[in-house]
């Protein structure tokens, strides 16, 4: 009997199925028809001897052994990514593609003049930015450079310490005027509040400089920082903010400013191997530059490897 060969092109319609829940929203996602998807499937649940998915009227529901190989689909998934970004570009010149991972109010509100600079100075460089709170795999390849708010402690990773970003509590001047403005820190139990639904890793560092935050109840919960700056912007109550982001709208008070006042620790960080490729270095340096602008901050020396 032929064994079933598969190749990357089998993977990645997996992932597509497991994402997309439907043989049809695979194909659109990947510009294939539909048979071809069919096809790719049949050959994985070949290869695996069992099905990987349950038909439903839900769609396509993925069984445990499929569930079992997502992470390893992912991982091949970044190396193709990571593949492709290599050979965009030559060894002697920075173009080819980047990707950079940032969360999501840093990549929204701080690194488009950043980039946009880059990319006049580069020309020929693409940028691929990829905006989440999670912090993506570095070693994986998910993402070529990140801007995390916790000091990295994987081993292979370069390092800079860009600085704390200063955050601290604001509001609209017209919420003010409405509710009035809070005296004492137990003023805050009687205004609406904004804040997070879940607690990444950067909201426990903030959890652990003023231990009764853990505490608060918010009356608006998102886990977007950009939807939290966005409500507090409208008026919708009292919440967290980088002070260099409220500085640019005259209209938003700081409150309790040298009483409630946190730093978010901030590092750029890239895989070693990647250290001396032009478009990743040309990048890199910009980032830290930028960032250090927007921090006030004077240059530090060149980044560290851990």
């Amino acid at each position: 009997m032929t064994k079933t060969v598969l190749d990357w092109d089998h993977y990645r319609t997996f992932l597509a199925l497991l994402q997309e829940g439907s043989q049809s929203a695979a194909a659109r996602a990947l510009g294939l028809t539909q048979p071809t998807v069919g096809r790719h499937l049949d050959a994985l649940e070949a290869a695996a001897g069992k099905p990987l998915f349950l038909r439903s009227y839900q769609g396509l529901l993925p069984t445990e052994t499929a569930l079992s190989m997502r992470s390893y689909a992912e991982t091949m998934a970044a190396s193709a990514a990571a593949l492709a970004r290599a050979a965009s570009g030559d060894s002697a010149s920075p173009e080819g593609t980047v990707r950079i991972s940032a969360s999501e109010v840093i990549g929204l509100e701080v690194l488009p003049p950043i980039l946009a600079r880059l990319q006049e100075d580069y020309p020929r460089l693409t940028i691929e930015l990829s905006l989440s709170d999670a912090v993506e795999d570095l070693l994986n390849q998910q993402a070529d450079i990140a801007v995390r708010m916790v000091e990295p402690t994987q081993g292979a990773l370069v390092s800079r310490r860009i600085g704390g970003i200063p955050v601290g509590i604001f509001a609209h001047r017209c919420y003010l005027e409405r509710h009035g403005i809070p005296e004492t820190t137990e003023d805050l139990a009687s205004h609406r509040l904004i804040g997070f639904d879940h607690q990444f890793v950067y909201v426990r560092e903030i959890a652990k400089q003023f231990p009764g935050f853990a505490n608060i109840r918010f009356d608006f919960r998102t886990d977007s920082n950009v939807a939290q700056l966005a409500m507090i912007r409208a008026g919708g109550g009292i919440g967290m903010c980088q002070v260099g982001l409220a500085d640019r709208d005259p209209d938003l008070v700081r409150l309790f400013a040298g009483q409630i006042d946190w730093q978010l620790m901030t590092f750029l960080v890239m895989h070693e191997n990647l250290r001396m490729v032009p478009r990743c270095r040309v990048a890199f340096d910009a980032l830290a530059e930028g960032l250090l602008d927007y921090l006030g901050t004077t240059p530090t020396p060149a980044p560290q490897s851990n």
